[in-house]
């Protein structure tokens, strides 16, 4: 198991500007898988709490199904500037369902905004790889990073 935290600290000069990315807008885009393996891609928020990275939803939602059934994920930063500026992040990895009721109140708790009534889904983010695209001058930048390794940079003209 990997958390936001552990990320943090392997790769401090990476982890803020991908969180950056995702502080800066409100909805991103997340890809599952079907119970057929299909891709779904569906719109989400996410929360930094703690040492974790999360995502919640809808209660029966299939984004939430598709994480129960089969964890993987990919989650794509929104990229709402056409320069790039800052940035184009992506994380994947393994989504782990919060269902402890502490965790879960602790989840409940920690939101920015008072949660939706009724049940709901919680999931904790385990990341196995971080990547972040940048424009530098007239080179495309590409830092990726993956449990246990450096931060590789590779550039292309």
């Amino acid at each position: 198991m990997t958390t936001w935290q552990d990320f943090e600290q392997e790769a401090p000069d990476l982890a803020p500007a991908v969180r950056a990315r995702f502080e800066a807008n409100r909805h991103h885009v997340l890809a599952t898988l079907r119970k057929d393996g299909a891709p779904r891609v569906s719109g989400t928020e996410v929360q930094f709490m703690g040492a974790d990275l999360t995502i919640g939803s809808m209660y029966g939602a299939l984004k939430a199904l598709d994480l129960r059934r089969d964890g993987r994920f990919a989650l794509h930063s929104n990229p709402s500037d056409p320069t790039m500026v800052g940035g184009d992040a992506k994380i994947s990895g393994l989504a782990r369902e919060l269902t402890d009721e502490v965790e879960l109140s602790w989840y409940v708790s920690e939101l920015p905004s008072a949660p939706p009534p009724g049940p709901l889904h919680a999931f904790r983010l385990e990341p196995t790889e971080v990547v972040l695209t940048e424009v530098e001058g007239d080179q495309l930048v590409i830092r990726s990073w993956r449990p246990g390794q450096d931060v590789r940079t590779v550039r292309r003209s």
